[in-house]
């Protein structure tokens, strides 16, 4: 963690991905603008959003002017959300178009691959209709932002690319399988990094097509660090620190049992081992004096962290909403398993029903309140 030439202290938002799940993200946030003093200001200099996160940073970024209003935006789409917004959740466009393409491609029926389990059509007409992209250079330039990331990960390199619209400070930077990449924000970025592996088509962007930022993301917090922030909100989708259940269990798991561990792992596990070596590094840098460090060239800082994640299992909650998805996409889920409770974490992803999108608002709203004290602590570090 290098300290970057432009040296004034900047606030990170990193939201991360989960699909139906980041409506958690907009409680935490609705939550943030109630204990600001000046609602309207945006606290946040630096934007990151992964997979659903994207959708939600960009939204922020596009109102960076006004914060009670993109925050305000959020919560109204947020709650009013239907599955039919994101994806055809028809009869036809389940059954018809994507079950009977795979099943043709099983069958050698048909000799092009299935592209996806879903077609997400409709919700890239709605951040066409609804996002005006182009308010995130005009607020850079006024400052009321200082720069939003979205990550995508390459099908064909493997490499996780954070694409970036920022100030002229930033500079772009390449690691190990993660590479920052300057560029003017587009839909096309959004849908690339939404795009749930398997579930939600990749996206071309260039030469190459992208899906899910999640995946082969190693070290989610680190576009807000290369961007110039020192201290940074996380908001996850997935409890941190859980303990394991203890299991007894001679059933074979279900498709949706097996394909929700997978989401879990790709959404959970690097975010986990990212917040642990940050606090690592932290605690190396307390222990060396800043006398000594300065004499060997060693340009660290610490990294103030606060990570909000849910107090609940998500998946729990998604069980007292399954019924509100649409009946074809009931029958799909049901075939894999998804339907009952082992199996909803898989349906947790694509529960974008206005029962349990306000459930999860409600969830970070009282989550972050119960951490009102730290909440405040860390906004105040900001000013």
């Amino acid at each position: 963690m290098q300290a970057p030439d432009m040296r004034t202290s900047k606030t990170g938002l990193i939201l991360t991905g989960g699909g139906a799940r980041a409506a958690y993200q907009v409680g935490v946030i609705k939550a943030v603008r109630e204990l600001l003093p000046m609602p309207e200001r945006n606290p946040f200099h630096i934007v990151c959003g992964t997979s659903a996160g994207a959708i939600n940073a960009a939204a922020l970024a596009v109102f960076a002017d006004n914060f009670d209003a993109g925050v305000q935006n959020l919560i109204e789409v947020w709650e009013n959300f239907r599955a039919y917004h994101v994806y055809r959740s028809d009869p036809f466009g389940i059954i018809a178009k994507s079950a009977a393409h795979w099943l043709a491609a099983m069958l050698r029926i048909q000799r092009s691959s299935p592209i996806s389990l879903l077609d997400n059509a409709p919700l890239g007409e709605m951040l066409r209709r609804s996002l005006d992209l182009g308010r995130i250079q005009e607020n850079i330039d006024t400052g009321a932002l200082y720069a939003l990331s979205i990550t995508c990960s390459g099908y064909t390199s493997g490499q996780s690319v954070s694409f970036y619209q920022g100030g002229p400070g930033v500079v772009a930077w390449e690691r190990t399988q993660r590479v920052g990449s300057a560029t003017a924000l587009r839909v096309e970025h959004l849908m690339a990094s939404s795009a749930l592996p398997f579930i939600f088509p990749a996206v071309k962007i260039n030469r190459e097509f992208f899906g899910d930022g999640s995946m082969r993301q190693i070290a989610p917090i680190s576009p807000a660090l290369h961007l110039g922030a020192d201290r940074v909100l996380v908001i996850g989708s997935g409890r941190q620190n859980v303990e394991p259940p203890r299991v007894n269990s001679n059933t074979y798991p279900s498709l949706a049992q097996i394909a929700g561990h997978a989401l879990n792992s790709i959404f959970l596990d690097s975010l986990n081992v990212d917040i642990e070596r940050v606090a690592r590094i932290n605690r190396t840098i307390s222990l060396i004096p800043q006398d000594k460090a300065k004499e060997a060239g060693m340009a660290l800082r610490k990294i103030d962290v606060l990570v909000m994640s849910p107090s609940q299992q998500i998946s729990r909650i998604a069980t007292r909403y399954l019924g509100e998805l649409p009946l074809s996409v009931r029958f799909m889920l049901r075939g894999v398993g998804a339907m009952s409770r082992n199996g909803s974490n898989l349906a947790s992803y694509l529960l974008f029903e206005r029962g349990f999108c306000r459930a999860l608002i409600d969830l970070g709203y009282q989550d972050t309140m119960a951490r009102r004290a730290e909440m405040l602590e860390f906004l105040g570090g900001g000013n």
